[in-house]
């Protein structure tokens, strides 16, 4: 029995893979968001018919125009039941030596490409009372070093969650966002890769500053992604968001994520103190300098 139509992005691999699989076997017309044809291929062959595949980049107007217009003919009078905005991606480096270009792509990803997604599928949600599922992070409620860009497109995701839920509330359409942390998916090993390319392109007064603090944030990372739960568990998340009678605005996903929100409560420089040192980073600026 279809269950109604749901719109999956970032569907190639991880959580989004995951969200579109465990909903097309539970009966939704699952359009899935990817970028190739062997990423269309390869999810194809795990799913079943119901499953369609989309070329969507969420960074693309026309690659968005042109998925929504091939959800709106499909989907007909009958609406979209679900938007499942999980495109993302991970900047990592230090503020003071960031690209400006490489934080610019940081919110087109994460937060303008959200928007962009969002704003061509609110009519077809509007017509079946849809729902909006925004995947954040714990990362949008508590900042960590070197984590920053993508601290600030999750922080933002968190507003934006709240503004739309409360603007989209008089056609029914219910807002939720998903709180992540440490979550086994290949995002873990993107972001280690990108924080190494990062590296290579600082300039020496950068290395001669950071590096030894960056070595350390890369294995705390490398930590984190062997400790991470099942990308399983959020997609019972986004299922109950989804389909409950009085799905929750915020879902908190994974120990460590309980733990951080906790820090909140603490005052800022008492947060600060513990962050760095769960991270492994001593507080003193000359031992986070290289050694010369």
């Amino acid at each position: 029995m279809n269950k109604g139509a749901v719109v999956v992005t970032g569907a190639s691999t991880g959580i989004g893979e995951t969200c579109a699989l465990w909903l097309d076997k539970l009966g939704f017309q699952v359009f899935a968001g990817i970028r190739t044809d062997r990423d269309a291929q390869a999810l194809k062959q795990k799913a079943s018919e119901r499953l369609n595949p989309i070329f969507l980049d969420v960074t693309d107007a026309d690659s968005i125009a042109s998925a929504a217009q091939t959800v709106a003919i499909a989907v007909g009078d009958a609406g979209l039941a679900g938007l499942v905005n999980n495109a993302g991606v991970a900047v990592a480096g230090p503020l003071e030596f960031l690209p400006p270009s490489d934080f610019r792509q940081q919110l087109e990803v994460n937060v303008t490409g959200q928007v962009a997604v969002t704003q061509v599928f609110i009519p077809l949600l509007r017509l079946a009372s849809g729902r909006i599922i925004n995947m954040g992070s714990i990362g949008g409620r508590s900042a960590t070093p070197f984590l920053g860009p993508y601290n600030a497109s999750k922080f933002a995701l968190e507003a934006l969650t709240d503004a739309l839920r409360m603007e989209l509330q008089p056609w029914g359409i219910s807002v939720s966002i998903i709180e992540l942390g440490a979550i086994a998916t290949p995002i873990w090993e993107k972001s280690l890769a990108e924080a190494d390319r990062m590296q290579q392109k600082l300039p020496a007064q950068a290395h001669n500053l950071y590096s030894r603090a960056i070595d350390v944030v890369s294995k705390s990372a490398a930590t984190f992604a062997q400790k991470g739960i099942s990308a399983n568990i959020v997609a019972q998340a986004v299922v109950h968001a989804l389909t409950a009678k009085k799905p929750k605005t915020r879902y908190l996903i994974g120990q460590n994520a309980r733990l951080r929100t906790l820090l909140n409560f603490l005052p800022d420089r008492v947060r600060d103190q513990l962050i760095l040192r769960a991270m492994g980073l001593d507080v003193s600026a000359t031992s986070l300098q290289s050694s010369r």
